[in-house]
């Protein structure tokens, strides 16, 4: 059965993180376009706030939702850049962080779409943002998602960075492309942190040494809590020991009281990973 945390939130910023300052979080984040085959993925780029020669830092992905697709290369960080642009995020986590953004076109050919039918793009396979199925991650990732995979790549050989510290974070389909990732790839990742999204509770065996902290509002009307606590379940079960926080009362926003909390970064940026990746 899953369990609920409770959380003492120790706010990292006293700014309202719903609101899109576009001077303060643009002028922190670099603006790029990662070009994957055919497909142009826009994204931001955070560096430390401080870098070193010789030193060598964390990266963290962050995966928007649905209602931030695009090309603009800006709506991706109306939830959560003020925080990750914010001196004191910043002087407290010196790291990268990387923000693409998933195109809003169509697409065709993904599961659940038949042949010559067309869908919105998203970060994962087949996903309808009204039904809020539970995920399934048979067959190969999204181009979408495969281009943020190789756009971390990229950064691992251009930049100084930790390799055992490899984070991925997301909300809604962003937390849905988060399990998706995890689930893919578990030995990649040094820890993870995905908000009201779900996963493919048949691979929980996969995750089970993978330190992960989940977020879910008890009373989400667009993904609903039970694909969370299902995916907590199923790991656990397997002997995994994953943390669930479930805010009671919330609603679909359970990222704002997760970025108020210190303590679920203070957590991700501890892990390490103590296994080669290769």
């Amino acid at each position: 059965m899953f369990r609920t945390l409770t959380l003492t939130l120790i706010s990292m910023t006293a700014a309202p993180l719903l609101a899109f300052e576009s001077k303060e979080v643009t002028a922190a984040f670099e603006r790029h376009t990662f070009v994957d085959g055919d497909l142009e993925l826009p994204y931001r780029l955070l560096a430390p706030i401080d870098v070193k020669e010789g030193k060598k830092y964390p990266l963290l992905l962050f995966l928007h939702g649905y209602g931030e697709r695009g090309d603009d290369n800006e709506r991706q960080l109306i939830h959560g850049g003020s925080l990750f642009a914010s001196e004191a995020f910043r002087r407290r986590h010196l790291a990268y962080v990387v923000a693409p953004q998933c195109p809003d076109k169509y697409e065709t050919g993904t599961l659940g779409v038949k042949p010559g039918e067309e869908q919105f793009r998203s970060w994962i396979l087949g996903f309808d943002r009204e039904a809020s199925s539970k995920f399934n991650s048979e067959g190969n990732p999204t181009e979408q998602i495969t281009a943020v995979r190789n756009l971390v790549e990229q950064l691992r050989s251009e930049l100084p960075i930790d390799e055992n510290r490899l984070y991925v974070s997301g909300l809604s389909m962003g937390g849905y492309a988060t399990w998706d990732l995890i689930t893919r790839e578990p030995e990649f990742w040094a820890a993870a942190a995905p908000i009201c999204g779900g996963g493919d509770i048949r691979q929980a065996s996969r995750l089970i040494k993978l330190p992960i902290w989940c977020f879910h509002g008890s009373e989400d009307s667009v993904v609903p809590a039970d694909r969370s606590r299902e995916m907590v379940d199923a790991i656990n079960a397997a002997g995994g020991k994953v943390i669930y926080t479930e805010y009671e009362g919330v609603n679909h926003d359970s990222w704002t009281p997760t970025f108020r909390s210190r303590h679920v970064w203070d957590w991700l940026f501890a892990q390490e990973k103590k296994f080669d990746s290769n």
